[in-house]
């Protein structure tokens, strides 16, 4: 089967840039599991908060403020808190002002989130510029953008080789041969493998596991208008989830591409950083869970042709900003590929290209 472009991975990256390619050529995205989105996008703590991040991962979410605010029911109202205990008040400080926080009372806090600890927590901040995504939405409103456009999906379809042609690239798969005249490398944790596979030099990704355990709700409260809470420096984070609470240990440990799965000793020291703060004990684990959030070494996402191959595009290194950054990220691809002006400006475009590992 002959495609202008084959897109390798669908997580929210690859499937989200089929959407966009289908408007200019012919696309066959493939995924290697049973599955769209199983990995990352699937374990996603879906919030959309914009100021969140590098300076140039902040002015991609930014930009895609618009396709969320035009997308119905994708967005839900959430707010953000940060707080800290008094020997954190540094990072705090640095956490306030890089995420546009205001500073609020404890008291004010606890109005909010009753259990937060008034002789742990002694300092607070606000702020209602962060929603829940729809995730689930918001990957099927791609999805079948990109079959509307004439996209075809396979999963099941592990990329097994990679052969350059005179006309672009032979890829064999679990889900056949396919020839392509331009690969779009949004594999996720498997990126560099991928350009390892294709002969091209790895851009040195780091996949980074990011666990979390889905507890009850405190004391039976109803917990569905509180806001999301970081501890600064992200010592932990909570968020309120179908009556339940999810509570992560914000680890960030580097482990090689895999189905990632919680350490229980990893999970059990993040919860009990998390009880130093708040009145109710953690009584069980309804549920856990892990995922990989995949960054460049400058954790800025890569969007861009490889430096010495022009049909090898890179979409890669979401971290954990992909869901609130794919639309700007996905458009700036199409742009890019179609030899478009893309809106977002020149030195953003500059700060996502692979060219800057040159």
């Amino acid at each position: 089967m002959d495609v202008d472009f084959l897109i390798i991975g669908g997580g929210i990256a690859g499937v989200s840039a089929a959407a966009r390619l289908a408007e200019i050529g012919s696309v066959i995205l493939l995924e290697a599991e049973d599955r769209l989105a199983y990995h990352a996008s699937g374990r996603s703590a879906a919030l959309y908060e914009p100021h969140y991040g590098a300076p140039a991962v902040v002015a991609l979410s930014l930009a895609s403020g618009p396709y969320f605010r035009a997308a119905k029911d994708v967005l839900s109202p959430r707010g953000m808190m940060m707080v800290a205990r008094r020997e954190d008040e540094e990072s705090f400080a640095r956490d306030l002002a890089a995420m546009e926080l205001t500073a609020i009372p404890v008291d004010e806090a606890r109005q909010m989130v009753p259990i937060l600890d008034p002789d742990s927590v002694r300092f607070a901040a606000w702020a209602d510029h962060a929603w829940d995504i729809d995730t689930d939405l918001l990957l099927q409103g791609f999805s079948r953008k990109a079959r509307a456009g004439g996209a075809r999906i396979a999963t099941g379809a592990r990329v097994t080789a990679l052969r350059r042609t005179d006309k672009g690239w032979h890829v064999q798969s679990l889900a056949g041969a396919f020839d392509a005249a331009m690969i779009i490398n949004a594999a996720g944790p498997w990126v560099d493998d991928i350009a390892r596979m294709a002969g091209l030099r790895p851009l040195g990704f780091s996949p980074k596991r990011r666990s979390m355990a889905r507890i009850p709700a405190p004391a039976n409260q109803d917990v569905s208008r509180w806001p999301m809470v970081f501890a600064a420096g992200e010592r932990w984070y909570m968020k309120p989830d179908a009556g339940a609470l999810i509570v992560s240990p914000s680890e960030e440990d580097p482990v090689p591409p895999q189905d990632a799965w919680a350490d229980d000793m990893v999970l059990a020291e993040g919860l009990a950083r998390y009880e130093e703060m708040v009145t109710e004990p953690v009584p069980r684990i309804l549920a856990n869970w892990a995922g990989l959030r995949t960054f460049a070494p400058d954790r800025v996402l890569v969007i861009g042709r490889d430096p010495t191959e022009q049909s090898f595009f890179w979409l890669a290194g979401q971290g954990g900003y992909g869901f609130q950054s794919c639309p700007a990220a996905s458009q700036l691809a199409a742009d890019l590929i179609a030899g478009r002006t893309p809106a977002i400006g020149e030195n953003l475009v500059a700060a996502l290209s692979p060219l800057r590992f040159c």
